[in-house]
């Protein structure tokens, strides 16, 4: 399947590449944005001129677009409501830049305009990574934390238990990630247990792909 992944970082979209892969269980072809991101609020901003370009200038089947949660609200099955809307929560934010972008873009090639799929990694990808390694690390820790006020872990400890050091280069960061999320390959049910909201919402919106033919 030809399709685009914008994230984080190089390192966040080489551990995507193997998730979606697996998720979707064929082989992937990147088309690569016209623009990258680096960081969550150039994601955002970025986002609709790639769903631009590639709807115009490419024949990408789709979209794929993860961010951390960092300290904002974890997307939960409350803002799958229909015409619910939650403005801080980053999934609902991708989620209405994808709206307000398709609905004004026409047929391109005789085709509609790119699928979506936005996941939330909490509070990070390295918890993502770390998942089938260490229990503590999941969603619902990381919810309990927000509501008490004390999180369990920082993402500087996620880091640090990743790559060993807080300061990574990028090709031991992209080294490890691909390594970690491909422990994963042929069986994701343990990533859709511990972070059944964020990815969940990945894997649900990658499923929507496979149905719609």
């Amino acid at each position: 399947m030809k399709l685009a992944i914008l994230s984080e970082s190089p390192a966040d979209e080489a551990a995507l590449r193997v998730l979606v892969g697996c998720l979707l269980g064929e082989p992937l072809h990147l088309v690569t944005p016209a623009l990258r991101a680096r960081g969550w609020p150039s994601v955002e901003q970025v986002l609709p001129p790639i769903l631009r370009h590639l709807h115009f200038h490419t024949d990408a089947r789709g979209l794929v677009v993860v961010v951390d949660s960092d300290d904002s609200p974890v997307h939960t099955a409350v803002h799958e409501a229909p015409g619910y809307h939650h403005p801080a929560c980053r999934i609902c934010r991708l989620r209405a830049v994808f709206r307000r972008t398709m609905k004004n873009l026409p047929p391109a090639r005789g085709r509609h305009a790119p699928l979506r799929a936005v996941g939330l990694a909490v509070p990070a990808i390295e918890a993502w990574l770390l998942c089938g390694r260490d229990p503590q690390v999941t969603e619902a820790a990381w919810l309990a934390g927000q509501e008490r006020g004390v999180q369990p872990y920082t993402r500087r400890e996620l880091k640090a238990r990743v790559y060993g050091t807080m300061r990574p280069s990028l090709p031991l960061e992209i080294q490890r990630a691909v390594e970690e999320v491909s422990r994963h390959r042929g069986d994701m049910r343990r990533l859709e247990n511990d972070f059944p909201n964020g990815f969940g919402a990945l894997v649900r919106d990658l499923r929507a792909w496979k149905n719609s033919g």
